[in-house]
Parts: C-alpha cells; structure tokens; sequence
C-alpha cells in the first residue's frame, strides 16, 4: 500500500532462542506445601535482551492484591511488562498486580511477562517473595494443590503465544493440525519512519497499544520493514538503524506474541532505482515501493532476518510487499519470470532478486517458517502464480494478496477465476485489504469472500491517519476506530465470539 505524505504522518543476525528456566513447586512427603510457587521461564532470548515470564501460584490464604519481587544477578534491567505494574531499583524487580488481576484466592495462579535489556550472562533469579513470604519453600503446611486448582488469570485479549504453524496442502495449521487462520491488522511505520530519519515506529509500539490491537479480536500483526536500516547502511541515522532497528522490531515481534498474536514480518521498502512506469520515487535508497527486491541487499536482508526468528515458527515471512514489474515489461509472460528468477528484467535498472533468490536465502538458514510471496500488479494479481511459484523445499510456502476498492481485481468475479484456483492448493493469505471511502462496504464483502473459504486476511493499517488520505483504521492507538475501522474491528469480534 503507498502510505500517506510525510506531512501527515546489521547486518545483525541475532537468534532467538527458545529456551525455559522454570522454578518446579515444592512439595514434600509429609504434604507440606510452600505458601507460594512461583515458575519463571526465559521465553525468548536475542543479543542485547529476552523475554521472560513468571507464573505466580497463592497456596495460602486468599489475597486482594500482590507484589511480587526478586533480584536479578547479572545487571539485568527491565524495560517493558504486561499483566503487572513492573518496576525496578537497583537489582531488585518488583511486578504489582493490575486493577483486574489483583485478587488471588488459594490455589489460584496468575501470570505476568516482561521484556529486559542484557549485557551477557542472564542467570535466573534465585529467590522469589509474594507480599514479603518467600515462594518455592516448605512453610505453608496443608494438602497438596489440586488439578482442580482456579485457571490462570489472564487480562481481556491475552493469553497463550501463538502456535508454531506450518502449510499442510492448502491450509495453515499448528502443530496437531488444527486450521489456523491469519486474521487481522497491518502496523506500519517501520518501512518509512527510520529512512526518513523520524524514529523507528509511526506511534506507540508498548504494552498498553499492542493490547489495544489484541483487544478488538486481533490473531495477526502484519509488521512492515525497510531492509537498509535493518541491515544498518550507513546513510540512516545511527538512532535508527543496525542494532537499534533490529532490536526495536524482536521487541515488538514479543510484544505481539505475548498477546497471542501471529507476528507477520514484511519486506516493504528495498534498495535499487528505478524511473519507470509507475516509479515512486527516483532515489536509490530504500525510500519507496520499487518494482521488485534488488539482489544487491534483499537476500542478505532475508538471510538476517530468518537467523534471527528461525528458532520461533510462529514468526510468518512475508517475502516482498507489492512487486509490479509488470508496469516495467512488455509483456506478462516476462513480468511473471523476472518476478520468480529475478536476474536482468526488462525495464528495471537494477539486478533483481526474485521470489525463488529470497525463498532460497531463508531456506539456507534452516529456517521452516511459512512464506508468503504476492504476486503482480502490487500483488493483486495472481493469475498465474500457480505456475511460477517458487520451488521450496519445505513444503511451507503461502500466496499473498492484496485488494483494494481501487484495484483491477476487486470483485467475485475476479476473485472466483484467479484466486479461487490458488487457494485450492496453497494457503491464501490477503496480507492488506482496505478502501480509500472512509467506510467498510467493500471489505465487508471482501471478508465474506474470504470467510466463506476459510481464508485469511489483515486490514491496512492500524495507524491513526486522516482515512481521507488512505484507509487507516484508527484515530487512537487506544483503538478508537475510524468508520471503517469499525466494520473490521466488529467482525473480528464477532468471529472472535
């Protein structure tokens, strides 16, 4: 999707590991019970940060509020949380109940996670107190909890991460074959804010707005990046580019993830000039859509970004934003093999990677995450997809599309002939729907299209833009949704319940 004016608006291969540190309960013989448990699990780990979680079970008397505190070893620091109040002096963290977690009756538990910042050794804390009573130890004598034991208590919109997917013939599903279906929001801001050397993220990216996402019945959060500043070329300001950008976008991707939501991360602006047809901008830089991904960057921008989320299949890849190499050619038969073999195409002055060079740079990393690759005419064409699909070894590869009220294939019609046949085969995966009328009409029909087939789709964008100026889905990153934000937020819901 092109985005809204300005006015209104590492090479770094850090690997996320998937590790657990858990703190087991104690229970004795003689049943004796410690007063507290606490389980506190490292869930994803990168260079300069991890994720961590605590599990908190009350064996004694029943609480109306809580604090929990421990000391971290090796200089650890806090920098964001959910599902508690998390503060830090000195080594020692302190997570306070929320307004709506802070009852906690005997047997019951309550869960809370955290990013934090890291220097090396990331040891797990030895000692844990809930209200001033030390956990994990024998003091609380009486009977052994029960299964039977009050659920977790976890906030409106939150709960497990999201599951491990892969393609399984023409279907997304998790690992004991349960369907999966990618519904949700774009949140873009990553592709443009850093090359323009405003920031990292087009509004707030913290706990409280990620959870308005989650809030209006959000699965998935489409993430659109810039290759130049995560690969940390020189000409983007230092504050936003290299470590800094791949950093912001792991926090982010936990961010989502720990609200049970499929991170999709995208490829959006790329490196290479181009002056033709339908040019967005002349600069060589990464600075607008170009036709298609340049061989010079794109694939070590993939080969980054697989190392990094490889260890986490919940992470989905989506290859290239909108390519439209067939405003360059002469002729469709040329379009389609410049965008699967890249290479010298017609019209494009740059040497381009193609579909099969960026599947190929992922696979080389181990990486079996699920792929997405769109099609022509800014991935709104997909007519012979079937035919120049790239050749992926695992098996894991998806078709991405995108439709707007404005583009050539915006009706049933269309939809019936050409997307129809692709999505009897492969996963089908609109990665950006949405209309420029400031209402809902037209994706309230494409939703049915798609909900109809069992297929997936995400609205562009949830950013708070004059939706005059193209479809944004807010007016507040509290989730204050515009009018047509509100036909997607209520039907998500609606599917949601």
């Amino acid at each position: 999707m092109r985005h809204p004016p300005r006015s209104v608006l590492l090479a770094v291969a850090g690997t996320v590991a998937l590790v657990a540190a858990a703190l087991t309960p104690v229970v004795t013989a003689q049943g004796a019970v410690p007063a507290c448990t606490v389980e506190y699990s490292v869930t994803g780990q990168w260079d300069a940060g991890f994720q961590g979680a605590v599990k908190i079970t009350n064996n004694a008397s029943a609480l109306s509020s809580w604090d929990l505190t421990f000391d971290f070893a090796n200089g650890q620091k806090v920098t964001q949380g959910w599902s508690a109040r998390w503060s830090q002096s000195g080594t020692t963290v302190t997570a306070s109940n929320e307004s709506w977690n802070g009852a906690l009756g005997t047997g019951a538990s309550v869960s809370a996670g955290f990013i934090a910042s890291t220097t090396g050794a990331n040891a797990v804390p030895a000692a844990f107190e809930l209200n001033g009573t030390t956990c994990n130890t024998d003091t609380q004598p009486g009977p052994t909890p029960t299964p039977t034991a009050p659920p977790t208590t976890d906030p409106p919109g939150t709960g497990d991460g999201p599951p491990a997917l892969h393609v399984q013939g023409n279907k997304l599903v998790d690992a004991a074959g349960g369907t999966r279906r990618l519904l949700g929001v774009n949140r873009s801001g990553g592709e443009f804010m850093c090359v323009q050397g405003r920031g990292i993220w087009d509004g707030p990216v913290d706990d409280a707005a990620v959870r308005a996402i989650a809030d209006w019945g959000v699965g998935a959060v489409r993430i659109p990046l810039n290759e130049e500043c995560w690969l940390g070329l020189s000409h983007i300001d230092a504050a936003y580019r290299g470590a800094a950008y791949v950093n912001a976008v792991k926090e982010l991707v936990a961010r989502v993830e720990a609200h049970g939501m499929t991170p999709i991360v995208e490829l959006h602006w790329t490196y290479g000039q181009y002056t033709g047809n339908s040019a967005g901008c002349s600069d060589v830089h990464a600075g607008c859509q170009k036709p298609m991904p340049d061989m010079q960057y794109t694939p070590s921008f993939w080969t980054s970004v697989a190392d990094t989320f490889k260890s986490d299949q919940a992470v989905v890849f989506d290859l290239f934003n909108e390519p439209y190499p067939d405003r360059a050619t002469s002729t469709t038969a040329q379009a389609w093999q410049c965008w699967r073999d890249g290479g010298t195409c017609p019209g494009i002055g740059y040497q381009v990677a193609g579909m099969q060079d960026l599947v190929d740079a992922v696979r080389a990393t181990g990486a079996r995450n699920v792929v997405l690759a769109g099609g022509l005419a800014y991935s709104n064409d997909l007519s012979q997809w079937l035919t120049y699909r790239p050749s992926d070894p695992t098996g894991n590869l998806a078709a991405a599309y995108h439709v707007y009220n404005f583009n050539s294939c915006a009706n049933a019609s269309c939809w019936n002939s050409t997307l129809a046949p692709v999505a009897a085969q492969v996963p089908l995966v609109a990665g950006e729907i949405g209309e420029n009328t400031c209402s809902h009409g037209f994706v309230d029909q494409v939703m049915k299209w798609f909900d109809d087939r069992g297929l997936s789709y995400l609205g562009w964008t949830w950013n708070a833009w004059d939706c005059s100026s193209g479809p944004s889905l807010i007016t507040s990153y509290d989730g204050t949704p515009t009018a047509y934000g509100t036909g997607l937020r209520d039907h998500l819901r609606a599917l949601e319940g």
